[in-house]
C-alpha cells in the first residue's frame, strides 16, 4: 500500500474514530488528543507536514529561560541514551511549551529525525503535531506512550514516542523528557520498557530541582521502605524555619494518600507526622545522615527518614547532577558499619584493611554475591581521613562494555558526536581525593585494563578527546565475586594490574560460615523496627534462620526478615513467617556448616600489621621469581621482561633476599 494510501486510511479510521463511529481499543490519552486535535484545534489527520521550527534568537532564549535545569537535563539525558542506545531511538527534552531544546541521536539516524521533524527549536505541542509523546505528556501532564498509527497526523504513524513530564516542587509542568524513534517496530513490552527508563530519569530531574528549589528549608526525606530514603522514589516535603509545609513532591502525596497539594501545603509538620518540629530541628543539627523511624497522624503508619537541614540546602545535588543525589541509603550511610559484625574474620579483615588503606595501599575484595562488598568499603571509606571526599563507585559489570570507557575515563567537549559539548569528568577523576571502588572488576575488558595500570601507576588521566593529563589523588579499592588469580592464570585478567590492586586480597566470608549471624539477625530487625514497636523473634524461628544455608547471604537475610516484620502479628516473628525454603530446611533438620570460629591464621601480639604489609611484598616476590625462573636467572632478561634497569631489579631482590647463585 502505497504511503498515501495509508495516509488516506489512517483519517477515515481518525474520524471514524473520534465521532464514535469504529469500535476501537485506543488508549484514553490518545482519544482524549484525537477528539481535542480534531474539534478543538481543527486538524486534519491527512494534512501535509510543516514543522513549525523557532528561530535560533528564539531557541537560545528558551534555553536559558530553563537555566541551570538545563545542564541536569542534559546529564541525565545521556544516562538515559547510556540505556537505550542501539535501540533507534533519540533522546529528546523540550520545554513546558513543548519546543524542543535538546537532543541526543545516533550519528546515522540524525538525517532520518530531522524528517520526521524532530530537530532543535522544532514546535511539537498538539496544536502544530496532533497526537505525540512530547505534545500530549504536555496536555495530560502525565507519562504518555504514543506510537505508530496512535500519532494524529498521517504522517507520524512511523514515529513512537514515550514523554514523561518534568515538574516543579508545586506541580507545575517545567518540561518534557521523550524517547522517539523515526521508524519504530517495537513490541508493547519493549515500549514500556522505555517508558519506565524515561519516566524515571524525568523523576530524577524533578527531584533534583525541588532540593535546590528551596535553599533556605529543612528537607524531610522519608519512605516506607528504609532502604529506598536517599534513592528516587522517596517522598520529599520542604519544611519553613517555622515549621509550616512548603512543598511536596509526588511521591509525598502518594505514600501519605493525599491526591492533592493543598491538604498538606501550609500545615505545620506536626499535624503530618508524630514528632515535634523540634525533633526536626534537632535531627537536622546533630544527626542528619541517620535514617530514623516516624509515624504519620492520620492513620499511624511508619515511615523511615532523612532530613537536611537549611545550611546543607543543595550541598549533595550541586555535586554533579540527579544521580549524585541519590548516593544516600540505609547501606550507604553508617548501616554498613553494623554490618561488618564482630566475625574474627570480618574483625581481622577490617582491622588489616584499614591499616593499609590509610596508607594508600590499594584492597582487592573477594567475596559472593551479598556478602556486603560495598558496605565494606563505605566502612573503610568512612574512617578514612578522607571521609568527606567523595566514595564513587563503578559497577564493572553493569556497564555496557562500549560506555565503560568513557564513563570511567570522562571526555573533553567534542570528543564525539553528540557528547555533552561542555565535556563530562570520568569516575576516576570524581573520586580524586575520595575513593574509588570498583566493582566487578573482574569484569572489566582488557583493553580497558591497560588503561587503568597506567593510570594506578602514573596518578594521571586523559579524558576521551583529550591531549593533557590531569593529575588524580586516588584511592582504590576493588572487588569481584570471581577468582581473579584464577582469570589471570587462564589469560582473561592483566598480570600486572592484578598486582597493582592486590595490595592485599580480603576474602569476605559467607553468610552461613559468620560467627555472628545472630548479631547480624538482630541489627537487622532493630533497623526494620521502631522504638516506640520493636520487632522480636521467637527461638524456633531464630533457630531455623541461624541454621539456614543463605545462598544470597546478608541481602537475602535482609529482604527474608523486611517480609517477615511485615507479616507478623504482634511485632513477634514466629517461623510461620518465615519463606517456604527455610521452612523445608527447618523441617528436614539440616544444619549449616560449621562455623569457623578462629582467625584463619595464628597472630602474635604485634603480627597484625606485618601480616598486613605482607600480601604487596609477597606478590612482588613472587613476580620476580617467576620472571627469574622463565629467564633461566639471567638479569638482563630478565630485566627487560619486567621493564625496569638491572640496578632496579638487584635492588629488588636484595629487598625480597632472594639469593643468587654464584
Amino acid at each position: 500500500m502505497s504511503d498515501s494510501a495509508l495516509a488516506v486510511r489512517h483519517a477515515s479510521r481518525v474520524l471514524k474514530a473520534v465521532r464514535g463511529e469504529l469500535r476501537t481499543s485506543l488508549a484514553p490519552h490518545v482519544a482524549k488528543s484525537w477528539d481535542r486535535c480534531l474539534t478543538e484545534y481543527g486538524m486534519v489527520p491527512d494534512g501535509a507536514r510543516a514543522t513549525a521550527v523557532l528561530e535560533p534568537s528564539q531557541l537560545r532564549e528558551r534555553q536559558q529561560r530553563m537555566g541551570e535545569l538545563l545542564g541536569v537535563a542534559r546529564a541525565e539525558m545521556e544516562s538515559l541514551y547510556e540505556q537505550i542506545s542501539g535501540s533507534g531511538y533519540a533522546v529528546i527534552l523540550a520545554d513546558a511549551d513543548a519546543t524542543i531544546l535538546h537532543t541526543i541521536t545516533d550519528p546515522t539516524l540524525k538525517r532520518e529525525f530531522r524528517h520526521a521533524g524532530l530537530w532543535l527549536g522544532a514546535l511539537w505541542d498538539e496544536r502544530h503535531e496532533g497526537t505525540n509523546g512530547i505534545g500530549t505528556a504536555v496536555a495530560e501532564h502525565a507519562p504518555v506512550t504514543v506510537h505508530r498509527d496512535e500519532h494524529f497526523m498521517g504522517y507520524n504513524v512511523t514515529l513512537s514516542c514515550s514523554g514523561a513530564p518534568i515538574l516543579d516542587a508545586r506541580g507545575g509542568l517545567l518540561g518534557v523528557l521523550d524517547a522517539s524513534s523515526a521508524n519504530s517496530s517495537d513490541t508493547r513490552l519493549i515500549q514500556r520498557h522505555t517508558m519506565a527508563l524515561v519516566t524515571m530519569s524525568a523523576n530524577l530531574i524533578s527531584r533534583f530541582h525541588f532540593l535546590r528549589e528551596f535553599p533556605d528549608a529543612y528537607i524531610l526525606r522519608f519512605h516506607s521502605r528504609p532502604e529506598f530514603v536517599g534513592l528516587l522514589h522517596e517522598a520529599l516535603i520542604a519544611v519553613a524555619g517555622d515549621g509550616t509545609i512548603l512543598a511536596v513532591n509526588e511521591s509525598a502525596m502518594a505514600q501519605l494518600g493525599h491526591p492533592d497539594r493543598s491538604r498538606l501545603v501550609g500545615r505545620p509538620i506536626e499535624s503530618v507526622f508524630q514528632f515535634a518540629f523540634s525533633t526536626l530541628q534537632q535531627r537536622a543539627a546533630n544527626d542528619p545522615r541517620t535514617i530514623w523511624p516516624i509515624r504519620e497522624v492520620e492513620h499511624g503508619r511508619r515511615f523511615f527518614a532523612l532530613v537536611r537541614s537549611r545550611e546543607q540546602a543543595g550541598a549533595r545535588a550541586a555535586d554533579g547532577g540527579p544521580r549524585s543525589a541519590t548516593l544516600i541509603s540505609l547501606g550507604q550511610e553508617g548501616g554498613g558499619r553494623r554490618h561488618v559484625g564482630s566475625d574474627p574474620s570480618m574483625l581481622h579483615n577490617l582491622n588489616c584493611a584499614q591499616q593499609l588503606f590509610g596508607k594508600r595501599v590499594p584492597i582487592l575484595l573477594q567475596g559472593a554475591t551479598g556478602t556486603g562488598k560495598e558496605a565494606f568499603a563505605r566502612v573503610l571509606h568512612n574512617a578514612s581521613a578522607w571521609a568527606g571526599k567523595p566514595f564513587v563507585a563503578v559497577n564493572c559489570g553493569a556497564i555496557p562494555e562500549s560506555l565503560i570507557e568513557s564513563e570511567l575515563f570522562g571526555y573533553t567537549r567534542g570528543a564525539f558526536t553528540d557528547a555533552d559539548r561542555h565535556g563530562r569528568p570520568g569516575k576516576i577523576l570524581q573520586s580524586s581525593g575520595g575513593t574509588l571502588f570498583l566493582d566487578e572488576i573482574g569484569d572489566m575488558p582488557l583493553t580497558l585494563q591497560t588503561r587503568l595500570l597506567r593510570v594506578i601507576e602514573e596518578f594521571e588521566i586523559v579524558p576521551l578527546g583529550g591531549d593533557q593529563s590531569i593529575t588524580v589523588d586516588l584511592h582504590v579499592i576493588s572487588a569481584s565475586h570471581r577468582d581473579i588469580r584464577q582469570m589471570v592464570q587462564d589469560g582473561d585478567f592483566r598480570e600486572d594490574l592484578y598486582y597493582r590492586l592486590n595490595g592485599i586480597t580480603l576474602q569476605l566470608p559467607l553468610l552461613r560460615e559468620r560467627a555472628d549471624r545472630a548479631e547480624l539477625i538482630e541489627t537487622l530487625l532493630r533497623e526494620e523496627s521502631d522504638d516506640a514497636a520493636p520487632v522480636s523473634i521467637q527461638p524456633d524461628a531464630l533457630h531455623a534462620l541461624l541454621n539456614y544455608h543463605w545462598p544470597g547471604n546478608i541481602r537475602q537475610l535482609r529482604n527474608v526478615l523486611r517480609t517477615a516484620a511485615a507479616l507478623c502479628q504482634d511485632n513477634t516473628i514466629r517461623i510461620s513467617n518465615l519463606p517456604q525454603e527455610l521452612l523445608d530446611a527447618a523441617a528436614k533438620g539440616v544444619p549449616a556448616p560449621p562455623v569457623a570460629r578462629e582467625l584463619p591464621i595464628a597472630l602474635t601480639p604485634n603480627a597484625a600489621e606485618s601480616c598486613c604489609r605482607t600480601p604487596l611484598d609477597t606478590a612482588e616476590h613472587a613476580a620476580l621469581l617467576r620472571e627469574l625462573e622463565r629467564n633461566r636467572w639471567n638479569i638482563t632478561h630478565t630485566a627487560d621482561a619486567l621493564g625496569v634497569s638491572r640496578n632496579t631489579l638487584y635492588r629488588k631482590i636484595r629487598k625480597h633476599q632472594i639469593p643468587l647463585a654464584e
